[in-house]
Order: structure tokens, then sequence, then C-alpha cells
């Protein structure tokens, strides 16, 4: 059975939504954020100390995008992935990539100079820096979803909706959703409302 170990709302939701998205069987691990410290028994399992881990047989996994894409395609066929002879495919990758590499990192920064860093190392400059480098980044998927489209590729909800809407689950768990343009928060309602993402929801409150 697939394992996943996993943090409430962390970026490892975006393996636990897929999970559910795909209907496959799993395990699930929750732990308290971050686990490298509040759980030191877990970097026997991830050295790195970082979720999600993913565990299928002898593949393991750490990175929060490239898992849901493995799942749609190792477990598939699926619809949740983009097919390399499909015109989006391009596009399919790119939104993988950016969920995570322009959506989600510098939202990672804020959040520890915030929250998690202790008041006395807490830099407010730096995160409104990086507040602002999201907000910027923010403006290209308004722009793609105002062609319009209901999702950001070929036509149906694919895993690249998955990785892309979970940066923004953590804009709202920021406080940062109220630069959502009515794109993007029609996106967000379209998204929070699918079965799988519920689903998830409550499978990490169990």
């Amino acid at each position: 059975m697939i394992e996943l170990y996993h943090c409430r709302d962390a970026r490892s939701f975006r393996a636990l939504w897929a999970l559910e998205e795909m209907g496959l069987p799993y395990r699930l691990h929750t732990m308290p954020f971050p686990p490298r410290f509040q759980v030191p028994e877990y970097l026997a399992q991830n050295p790195l100390g970082t979720i999600p881990l993913l565990v299928d047989g002898e593949t393991r996994m750490t990175e929060s995008s490239a898992i849901p894409h493995y799942l749609a395609t190792r477990h598939g066929p699926s619809p949740l992935a983009v097919a390399p002879d499909e015109p989006d495919y391009g596009l399919y990758l790119d939104w993988l990539h950016r969920s995570e590499a322009t959506l989600t990192f510098p939202q990672t920064i804020v959040l520890r100079y915030t929250r998690l860093e202790p008041e006395e190392r807490r830099l407010q400059q730096a995160a409104d820096d990086y507040t602002q480098w999201f907000f910027s980044r923010l403006k290209h998927l308004t722009r793609a979803l105002a062609e319009p489209r209901e999702w950001l590729c070929a036509g149906r909800f694919t895993m690249a909706d998955v990785c892309t809407a979970y940066a923004l689950l953590l804009a709202k768990d920021l406080g940062l959703d109220y630069k959502f343009s009515p794109e993007i928060a029609a996106y967000w309602e379209r998204a929070s409302a699918r079965p799988a993402f519920l689903a998830a929801k409550a499978a990490q409150k169990a």
C-alpha cells in the first residue's frame, strides 16, 4: 500500500489530494509541523526531514509537485495527467513546476519569518518582500484564467490544478488571499469544492 507522510495543509497536501483524486488506497501518517524537530524519528524515514514523503514499493519521493504527476502516470492512465502527444503537454509541465517554484516558494519565506522563527529572529522586511514576489507572480495565474478557462490546461482538471490550487490554499492560510483576483477566487472555489479536495481535508483531520 502507498504510504504518505504528511503535515496538515503543508506541501504534502498536494500528494494527499492527488491520492484522493485517483481513488488509490493509502496509509496516511500525519505529523506535527515541522517534523524534523517535532518527530525526530521521522529522520530515519527521510533524512531531509521534509514532507511529503511518499513510499510506493521501492519508490520514495519527496517533491510535492512531482508526486501527483507520478501517481497519475504510474497508476494511470488517468485524465488527471496530460500525455506527451497532447497539445498542452508543455503547458501542463510548466504549471506543475510553476506551482512550486514560483507560487509556493515565496510563501514559505513568509511563513518562516512571520510564524516559524522565534520572535527575535523574525524578519518583517523579508516577509514583506516575498509577499510582493508572490503577488506579482499571481498575476500570471489571473492572465491564464482570464482567457477564459475553467482549468489550467487540456480543457479539464489535471494534476497541474491540484498543485497550483494548493498554492492558493497556502495563501489563504497565510492571509494573502485578499489579493486574489475575481478569476483566481472563482478558480479556488471550483477547486476546493471538488469531492477529492474535501476528502483530503477530512483525512488529515481524522
